[in-house]
């Protein structure tokens, strides 16, 4: 399988907290909800079709505790979302988690983050999705294990907040492979990993 991860950002590359007040306020973040605003049918139709090329997903322990607490109570066969976050196979990388109560979760990367990230991308399939999970996403790009980016950029701009391509981050190239701009300007772009940046001067 390979690993896909679907970002929400600002136009200053904030990531924080894009669904709601609550869902991250550390280091006093004010602006969570940032993306709501924004939510469209041409939105909602690109996430349904990611979600559809799903056959497992990969959690941070914050995501997770956010999509936990939310999608089980999601019962609706016909929700393309909910159905498939509810059958498919979930993996949440943790070391501090001891049991999960969500249905079809698996706590990963206990002793070693990396092998096992490794070992779930060698199993057959389509995508293994990271949606969100900031900081696990962050340690998968620092070892090239991300093969492809949604990064969908929000017309707004907040200053403040965590950001997916934060300092000391591995320098690495990508190809643009796809995109579009939703009715309320939401601008989504597609890129697969391409190897080190290369150098010139003008």
């Amino acid at each position: 399988m390979k690993i896909t991860l679907t970002q929400f950002q600002t136009l200053d590359g904030v990531i924080q907290a894009p669904g709601g007040p609550e869902e991250d306020p550390s280091g006093g973040f004010t602006h969570g909800g940032w993306s709501v605003p924004y939510g469209d049918e041409d939105f909602i139709g690109f996430v349904t079709e990611v979600f559809e090329r799903c056959d497992a997903f990969l959690l941070g322990r914050g995501t997770y505790d956010i999509f936990a607490g939310y999608w089980p109570k999601k019962t609706d066969p016909a929700d393309p979302i909910a159905s498939r976050l509810n059958s498919l196979p979930k993996y949440v990388a943790s070391t501090t988690l001891t049991s999960v109560d969500w249905q079809g979760t698996q706590i990963i990367g206990r002793d070693d983050l990396v092998k096992d990230v490794t070992a779930l991308k060698e199993q057959p399939g389509r995508e293994l999705q990271l949606h969100g999970s900031a900081g696990l996403a962050q340690s998968l790009l620092r070892h090239d294990l991300i093969d492809e980016i949604h990064l969908l950029t929000f017309p707004v701009a907040l200053g403040t907040g965590k950001r997916l391509f934060a300092e000391g981050g591995l320098p690495t190239a990508f190809r643009r492979t796809g995109g579009r701009t939703t009715s309320t300007g939401v601008s989504i772009n597609t890129y697969e990993r391409a190897g080190r940046p290369e150098y010139g001067s003008y």
